[in-house]
């Protein structure tokens, strides 16, 4: 038998790279893809960018559009809705978990992963905001003590990625989410579970009522530039 190469292929980092764009907002909910285009600017030849772009097909990030070819494909409300209720429960559960099982390692690393989403939002970046959010609520996960929270979220935390980006890069979302994390931590950090469970399920869906609002095209939830965001709005 050959030895297996733990090297990634061209075709998992040309995935990868469409993936990112898809999720910061590069390539935007409805945007044509032209696949010669994107194999330019990835610097690889057709062929892994139409392996890449099957896959991400399966997975419902792009789709056929007719004459328009492969689009990015459109985010919807209930689609929206089903994760965040998914999501609602998990944290829930992740939270409760975290405060009965996790409360010392809470108070150790904690107060670093706050600090470090405040200065992502400091920074405008939208991408670090995802990733600092991102590393807190795999935290979360972890110290919940229950692997198959972590396992389950895995599955569909990509799509949650899609919509915080999109999110992100629509309203501008400032230290409100940073805020709520806080709270959640200090919970957690205390060994309230019911009030970690509480909060971290008031935090998801609070965010799937803000993002189907958006989805829908709901206009009470359009930001304009200078005004600040809705009284009672949640981020991701």
């Amino acid at each position: 038998m050959r030895h297996l190469t733990l090297e990634r292929s061209l075709t998992d980092r040309t995935y990868d790279a469409i993936l990112d764009a898809i999720c910061d907002g590069e390539l935007a909910a409805g945007a044509r893809i032209n696949q010669d285009e994107l194999a330019q600017k990835l610097n690889v030849s057709r062929q892994p960018v139409v392996q890449a772009l099957a896959l991400l097909k399966v997975q419902g990030f792009v789709r056929e559009s007719g004459r328009r070819g492969v689009v990015v494909a459109p985010l919807d409300a209930g689609s929206v809705s089903h994760l965040y209720e998914l999501r609602s429960a998990l944290d829930g559960i992740a939270c409760r978990g975290a405060a009965l099982r996790g409360s010392t390692d809470a108070r150790a690393w904690g107060p670093k992963l706050i600090a470090e989403g405040r200065a992502a939002v400091a920074s405008g970046s939208v991408k670090r905001m995802i990733e600092a959010d991102m590393r807190f609520h795999r935290f979360l996960y972890e110290l919940s003590g229950n692997p198959i929270i972590a396992e389950t979220a895995l599955l569909h935390w990509q799509h949650v990625r899609r919509l915080m980006g999109g999110y992100l890069q629509h309203y501008r979302v400032r230290d409100t989410v940073w805020d709520e994390h806080d709270a959640i931590l200090e919970a957690v950090m205390r060994g309230d579970a019911e009030q970690a469970e509480k909060l971290a399920r008031r935090h998801a869906e609070g965010a799937a009522a803000n993002f189907t609002a958006l989805v829908a095209g709901d206009e009470k939830y359009e930001s304009k530039p200078g005004k600040p965001a809705a009284k009672g709005r949640r981020c991701p």
